[in-house]
């Protein structure tokens, strides 16, 4: 099996896991320029952020990503390196497809994002967004700003700003404002298939755009256009794998101290 490696950042727990890599054929890559035609798989080590980055690495090639955890909270790069180790000698895992989302900037190339794309103030006023939904205009959000985001980043971003908690199975796309001054302004889902259109009402000249961990400066006169994009990222599960068990022992979603009685 030959394994791509990815990891940006240098940190000391990584020298037993590099040890471990030894009966595997492994290459360090930093960017898709690095990729062999024959890899099996990208791993990630490192956290959710250097999971988002590797899956960038990979757009459009086919190579599923194994996120291996040397970061904080980890739901994309949820799995401690002996448990990856075992995994892959043993053959025990699946690959899991998760749908990504592609933006256009004024008619430009496709940029991709996993998790979500915001567009947010720069200055200190007010931003309307106006939001068309498959040619249909919905009521403009007065915020900080926009975001729309996938299933696989509904425990991300879009939970911060108070979206919903969906499954990264399900096929569907979150919208939510941030931090909005329409007092009845909620999040709203709506089918992967949907296009969303974005454009600005801003006193500023300018906006930030975000894709994942990734940030610009658009100007305030920008239109985006986000869609599915054509191709989705693999991404491998080791059997052990449960994103139920993952809320509850990584966000204490449902604990309660009733629960214990």
């Amino acid at each position: 099996m030959k394994l791509a490696l990815y990891m940006p950042q240098e940190d000391g727990r990584l020298s037993g896991f590099l040890h471990e890599l030894k009966d595997f054929d492994v290459y360090e890559v930093s960017s898709s320029e690095d990729l062999r035609r024959d890899t099996d798989m990208l791993l990630s080590a490192g956290g959710d952020g250097t999971f988002l980055s590797a899956a960038r690495i990979v757009a459009g090639r086919g190579i599923p990503v194994l996120g291996v955890n040397f970061g904080r909270m980890g739901f994309l790069s949820e799995y401690a390196p002996s448990d990856v180790i075992d995994a892959l000698r043993k053959g025990q895992y699946a690959v899991e497809e998760r749908e990504m989302l592609q933006v256009q900037v004024n008619g430009g190339e496709p940029m991709t994002a996993l998790n979500e794309v915001c567009v947010s103030r720069c200055g200190a006023a007010m931003l309307g967004v106006d939001a068309v939904l498959d040619g249909q205009s919905l009521p403009t959000y007065w915020a900080d700003g926009l975001l729309v985001a996938t299933s696989s980043g509904s425990t991300a971003y879009s939970l911060s700003v108070g979206g919903p908690i969906c499954h990264p199975e399900a096929k569907v796309l979150i919208i939510s404002p941030v931090a909005p001054h329409n007092l009845n302004a909620r999040p709203l889902i709506v089918p992967s298939s949907a296009v969303i259109s974005l454009s600005l009402r801003c006193r500023d000249s300018t906006a930030a755009l975000a894709l994942d961990n990734r940030h610009f400066t658009v100007g305030a006169d920008v239109r985006l256009d986000i869609s599915l994009a054509q191709f989705s990222l693999g991404r491998v599960r080791l059997s052990k794998s449960d994103f139920i068990g993952a809320l509850r022992s990584k966000l204490f979603w449902g604990e309660d101290v009733r629960n214990e009685t």
